[in-house]
């Protein structure tokens, strides 16, 4: 476990990522990996600004696709790429996949601009590993019931959530050298002994 990695955690609203990301990146505290910890939209107090507006003020899809592709920019800049220099592991809730499944599949932006945006914003750099925390809509939909509040993207309806899953297994067949699919809606005991053997892996 020496050379500093990527990870990213995915997953639509409601599949338990953030849950999971939060134990997985406590393992390997415990195991002396120096890490950072973030999220996106947001990671900087620039991007925490863009995803206050994000997540709260409506606007038209390029202007969303491009305000998260901008706080991924500033991400990048100062929080990944120097971390990763400086030999620490980083570990992000939700990186450029996730707008590839949320504009792209739920918003169903081009996905040819999307990979322009990408490729300007990190030509050379991709996660080394994603976790994919997959869920029928249903279930995350449930889940989110729970909640008291709920910005705009978690208001959506199902077949927008339909189509945000759609896109990510998209990106998967895309991408299938760095993603693990992991099923979320079965128990929290088989998801972390999942867990376990991907950081034995490491």
């Amino acid at each position: 476990m020496k050379k500093a990695k990527f990870i990213t955690f995915e997953g639509m609203d409601g599949a338990g990522k953030s849950t999971q990301l939060k134990w997985f990146s406590g393992i390997l505290r415990q195991r002396d990996i120096d890490l950072v910890v973030t999220r996106e939209p947001g990671g900087t107090p620039l991007g925490e600004q863009l995803r206050e507006i994000l997540l709260n003020q409506e606007m038209s899809i390029g202007t969303e696709a491009m305000l998260m592709f901008a706080a991924r920019l500033e991400h990048i800049e100062q929080v990944i790429k120097p971390s990763l220099q400086a030999g620490k592991w980083v570990i992000s809730d939700r990186f450029s996949d996730a707008s590839f499944a949320y504009q792209g599949g739920g918003r169903n932006m081009d996905w040819g601009r999307l990979r322009q945006l990408e490729q300007w914003v990190h030509p050379d750099l991709q996660p080394d590993l994603t976790l994919f925390f997959d869920v029928p809509v249903e279930v995350a939909r449930q889940r989110l019931s729970n909640n008291v509040s709920l910005d705009r993207f978690e208001q959506e309806q199902s077949d927008f959530f339909e189509r945000v899953r759609s896109g990510y297994h998209r990106r998967v067949k895309e991408n299938p050298q760095r993603y693990v699919v992991i099923d979320g809606a079965q128990s929290l005991d088989k998801v972390r002994q999942q867990l376990e053997e991907i950081i034995k892996s490491l």
